[in-house]
C-alpha cells in the first residue's frame, strides 16, 4: 500500500518526505483554505518539495463537466504529469472524469460514499477511487466495509483503478483498510507519525541504547570505535 500526505501545509510535507517513504500529496478544498495563502503558491511550494516524481493530487472546485475540465487542464500545464485531478463523484463529475480519461489524464474520483459511486467512476476512466472511511464511520455506515466492497469489485471485474482510501481518525482504520486490500491510504501528518509509535519500540531502543552506554559510554557509536 502507497501513503500519501493529506495536507496542504507545505512545512509538514517537507519534514515528512524528508523521513517517510511517501510517495505523494492529496489536498482538497478545505486542506487549501486552512493556509490562508495564495492557491497557486501553495501548489507551486508543494510542487517544489516533493518533486515532479511524485503524485499531486489537487480537486477541482467547478459544478459543471466543462469548467471541471478546464480546471484539470490548467492544473496539469502548470505542475506537471504528476498532477492527479480530483473530481467529485457527480453526474457532472463522471462526465468530466470520461472526458479526462479519454484525453490521457490520470483522474481520481472523490467524496466517495459507496461501492457502485466507485464502480461507475471506474467505468468512466478513474485511475483512483477516494472513499472517505472515517466519515463514514461518523453516520453510523461501515468504512472499512465500504472499501472491502470496492477492492473486491475491482478485482471481480478486472479494473486497474486503484482504491485511494481517505479520512481517516486512527491508526486501527488504517491498518483495516490496508488489510481489505486498499491500494493508497492519504492521512494527515500526525497520523502518519503515529503509525510508528509502539512503547515496545520505545522501550527496545530506549534498553539498547543503555547496554550499549555501559559498555562503550554514553555517544559514542560504532564510527568511534573504528579505529579502536
Amino acid at each position: 500500500m502507497l501513503f500519501l500526505l493529506d495536507t496542504a501545509n507545505v512545512k509538514e510535507i517537507a519534514r515528512c518526505f524528508d523521513l517517510f517513504p511517501v510517495a505523494g500529496v492529496t489536498t482538497n478544498p478545505t486542506l487549501i483554505a486552512r493556509e490562508k495563502r495564495p492557491f497557486y503558491d501553495i501548489l507551486t511550494d508543494i510542487r517544489a518539495v516533493i518533486g515532479e516524481g511524485s503524485m499531486l493530487h489537487v480537486q477541482v472546485v467547478g459544478t459543471d463537466a466543462e469548467t471541471m475540465v478546464t480546471e484539470a487542464k490548467q492544473l496539469r500545464d502548470r505542475f506537471g504529469a504528476g498532477t492527479f485531478p480530483k473530481i467529485p463523484v457527480t453526474p457532472q463529475g463522471l462526465k468530466a472524469i470520461r472526458i479526462l480519461a479519454n484525453s490521457g489524464f490520470h483522474v481520481t474520483a472523490t467524496a466517495i460514499g459507496a461501492p457502485l459511486q466507485a464502480l461507475l467512476a471506474a467505468r468512466a476512466g478513474a485511475s483512483f477511487t477516494a472513499p472517505y472511511v472515517n466519515r463514514l464511520d461518523n453516520i453510523g455506515a461501515d468504512g472499512v466495509g465500504v472499501v472491502a466492497g470496492i477492492v473486491r469489485l475491482f478485482s471481480a471485474y478486472g479494473l486497474s483503478t486503484k482504491v485511494l482510501t481517505a479520512s481517516f481518525k486512527n491508526v486501527q482504520q488504517v491498518l483495516d483498510v490496508a488489510l481489505a486490500g486498499a491500494h493508497t491510504a492519504t492521512m494527515a501528518p500526525e497520523l502518519l507519525n503515529l503509525i510508528l509509535h509502539h512503547p515496545l519500540t520505545d522501550s527496545g531502543v530506549a534498553g539498547f541504547n543503555a547496554d550499549w552506554a555501559e559498555a562503550y559510554g554514553a555517544g559514542v557509536t560504532t564510527l568511534d570505535l573504528a579505529s579502536v
